[in-house]
């Protein structure tokens, strides 16, 4: 099934194209946040969004390292410091967009800001940066059940309050603000939610509750967050079951992926297609993954399926679009009806993609994304 737009550029014209719309998905705002997304049914931009706001800031840090553009720095720093501003009280992140009437703060939302703070003080070393990062860590770190799930302030806008797999993103986020401060009781607490993840895994490494709304068919965006978040604690941990536990994940996906480089949208508890869309997010994410992966444990088959995810969205990527809004953009499901941000382009689309390519782009560079 061959859906794709192509054709192929240069990896460095789709990167620059990807980086520039996530400035635009800045200025689209009356704030420094970034858009969570353009819609173009409606043809409107939605307001800032503190979550995915949180892990665009590394991606155009490091853009803006790797290829000696410091406006995109300029541009992070900007969003970080909108992002100190909108910190709640006791350190917390809230869910949703600034539009949403709940106000609350969310456990997964507070992670991924993590990772905004911790690349801001990384790179300019200013103080509130740290300051941010030291209460928004230990915000999660007493938020955590005592057998390393987060069980408490779940979004009030995800069916179903239960328990999260994918919240090994949010475990990945504290290994960061570890390797940015040094302090062990983030890292203790990253380890006690792998350890909880893995426990709760089938025989088969499906880890279930790891979707936003279908646990039984979790969307591959969710599959790639729990993925990396193991891999990275146990990278940062020294634990190999974690890395392991990845590597079965990672290969499962991989028998999936289709001749076009794309994958379902959706896979269930055995692995199974249970969607004809592909979610881009999701193929994005998997990319870095594998990347990720033959990096770590020296397994090279897996750069053969982040290439071809790559490829896919590359060619789906309408470099040709004369709309602003969404010229450089990814959508959130190809075709953009499928069943993920139907009609829409997320912000998170493009900056995992940008990820991506940056991984492939620059092999040397560890650990981007």
């Amino acid at each position: 099934m061959n859906w794709s737009l192509g054709p192929e550029k240069p990896l460095e014209q789709h990167l620059q194209a990807a980086v520039d719309w996530l400035l635009r998905a800045q200025t689209a705002t009356p704030d420094d946040g970034v858009a969570h997304s353009y819609d173009l049914r409606r043809g409107l931009w939605h307001a800032s969004y503190p979550e995915t706001t949180g892990y665009v800031i590394p991606t155009l840090l490091d853009y803006a390292s790797l290829f000696k553009q410091p406006r995109f720095a300029e541009a992070a720093l900007r969003m970080a410091d909108w992002e100190i501003a909108m910190q709640l009280p006791g350190g917390g992140v809230r869910a949703g967009t600034v539009a949403a009437e709940v106000v609350a703060p969310t456990i997964f939302n507070t992670g991924q800001v993590l990772f905004g703070f911790a690349s801001a003080f990384t790179s300019s070393k200013q103080a509130r940066y740290a300051d941010a990062l030291r209460s928004a860590a230990d915000w999660l770190v007493e938020a955590q059940d005592a057998d390393g799930a987060w069980r408490r302030f779940p979004s009030p806008f995800a069916p179903g309050g239960e328990v999260k797999a994918y919240n090994t993103r949010t475990a990945f986020g504290l290994v960061k603000a570890w390797q940015a401060l040094g302090v062990s009781r983030w890292l203790e607490a990253a380890d006690a939610n792998a350890n909880w993840a893995l426990k709760s895994a089938l025989p088969n490494s499906f880890l279930p509750h790891n979707c936003l709304t279908d646990n039984p068919a979790p969307l591959t965006h969710t599959l790639a967050y729990s993925m990396r978040g193991l891999m990275e604690v146990g990278e940062a941990t020294g634990q190999q079951r974690y890395i392991d536990h990845a590597m079965r994940m990672a290969d499962a996906i991989a028998s999936q992926q289709r001749a076009d480089g794309s994958l379902p949208g959706r896979l269930d508890e055995n692995w199974q297609p249970k969607a004809d869309w592909t979610c881009l997010t999701g193929n994005s994410q998997l990319a870095i993954n594998w990347f990720r992966l033959a990096r770590i444990t020296g397994e090279q088959r897996f750069k053969k399926h982040a290439v071809a995810a790559n490829r896919f969205n590359m060619r789906v990527q309408d470099l040709r679009q004369k709309d602003p809004n969404r010229a450089g953009a990814l959508k959130g499901a190809h075709p953009i009806n499928g069943n993920y941000m139907t009609w829409r382009y997320p912000n998170w689309a493009t900056k995992f993609f940008a990820d991506a390519l940056m991984l492939e782009l620059k092999p040397e560079v560890a650990n981007l994304g």
